[in-house]
């Protein structure tokens, strides 16, 4: 017989204290512990209201939350919080020779639920998964994770925990007081200082010798980011509604440090398309990017961006609203081959190259005529440039005609 043949199939009973700091589960089997939770759970859901509009709620686990549906297993537990109207989370943990994991964790929360999801355009029930980086934790242990973790499941819906202690397989119904610490509550080991040696050869310096100043390494400069082809459409059997042809690069100050990243295909493609509002949103390698569009009736413009990456440092995300970019009017496309530099806040600047976009009006799914950004159109630049040089003729012959006044004057006076 197993080691772990302690461990049932199923539980008889789940029970749930909620703490001023979070929420704490104990699933029980004949009285006995086999899994145990205290956790700190939030989540931020975007979602689809009228007119084609996005609205974005933010909202913690509620105390109403039950783990009835938890399960403890000799190889296998889920720790399953399920709360009123079809929402649930829930974490599958495996069990392998002394060590388990948190294989995924699953979050369904339900559309239809006005109280959560107020005005929602929608009544599904959507399920998304992702997978945490609890790993390789001893079987005698509890895995112990202070700080917040910002796990994005979609581009749409993401969930924070904190502040967690978790043992997913526990022995004799006793949990343990030994802890597996996350990396991130780790503390950071200085560097270690060198020592002088005591019996070390003084070396005097050279009168007129020379310092030495160590080599700047540069900075690497990122290649120009792919371009991407995206298209999106209602469904597999319309055309595109909506296109972009363009390369992304991204920069961003984190920890008061800035840094580029280049958004490469492939890439998943979702979105929206509407009357007076579009979006469109990419997700590639830990980078989410949303791009949201308006018309007036006469001229489309990109009015919002919203980006989050996933970064050795953490999670970053901002988002930008009430933006005036690639404006077009409606029915034709905006292009610009150059590279383009926007500022969206403080912390967020993207740059597009080989950019081609049509958010609205899209037929049989080709792109309408273009409207060429000024970079690119050199009918624009002539008037400038010609400008600017009779604008310097002028102010030369003002000049000229000022010092000569001045010197006839002077010569009257003298006469």
């Amino acid at each position: 017989m197993s080691r772990y043949a302690a461990f049932v199939f199923f539980l008889s009973f789940g029970v749930v204290s909620h703490l001023s700091h979070g929420i704490e589960v104990k699933v029980m089997n004949k009285d006995k512990l086999c899994l145990y939770a205290n956790l700190t759970l939030s989540f931020s859901v975007t979602y689809e209201v009228a007119d084609n509009k996005n609205k974005t709620v933010s909202f913690e686990l509620p105390s109403s939350a039950s783990s009835d549906d938890s399960k403890c297993d000799n190889t296998s537990s889920i720790l399953k919080l399920s709360f009123p109207d079809g929402h649930s989370w829930s974490v599958n943990f495996s069990l392998k020779d002394k060590s388990y994991q948190a294989e995924n964790i699953t979050f369904v929360y339900n559309l239809n639920d006005s109280k959560v999801f107020p005005d929602s355009s929608s009544n599904e029930t959507v399920t998304v998964t992702t997978k945490p980086d609890i790993t390789d934790v001893g079987v005698n242990t509890c895995y112990s994770c202070k700080s917040e973790d910002t796990l994005i499941a979609s581009p749409l819906a993401n969930m924070t925990l904190s502040d967690v202690l978790i043992q997913a397989f526990i022995l004799n119904g006793t949990k343990s007081e030994n802890l597996t610490t996350c990396s991130a509550d780790k503390p950071v080991t200085p560097t270690p200082t060198p020592t002088h040696v005591t019996n070390a050869t003084t070396v005097v310096p050279a009168t007129n010798a020379t310092t030495a100043v160590p080599p700047t390494t540069p900075t690497p400069t990122l290649p120009t980011p792919t371009v991407g082809n995206y298209s999106f459409k209602h469904d597999v059997n319309s055309t595109a509604c909506l296109l972009a042809n363009f390369g992304l690069r991204i920069g961003f100050t984190q920890n008061k440090k800035y840094q580029e990243v280049n958004f490469d295909p492939p890439t998943e493609v979702s979105g929206s398309c509407g009357v007076d509002s579009s979006e469109l949103i990419l997700m590639s390698n830990g980078i989410n990017v949303s791009l949201s569009f308006y018309n007036d009736t006469k001229k489309f413009r990109l009015h919002a961006v919203n980006v989050t990456l996933n970064t050795s440092s953490g999670i970053f995300a901002q988002s930008g609203a009430n933006l005036s970019l690639w404006e077009a009017a409606v029915g034709s496309s905006y292009m610009c081959n150059k590279e383009q530099n926007f500022t969206i806040t403080d912390l967020l600047s993207i740059y597009t190259f080989s950019l081609h976009v049509q958010p609205f009006g899209v037929k049989n799914g080709l792109y309408s005529t273009a409207h060429e950004c000024s970079l690119d159109d050199p009918s624009i630049l002539i008037p400038i440039i010609v400008g600017a040089a009779l604008a310097g003729l002028i102010l030369i012959v003002v000049i000229a005609y000022v010092i000569g006044r001045r010197k006839t004057h002077v010569g009257y006076q003298t006469l």
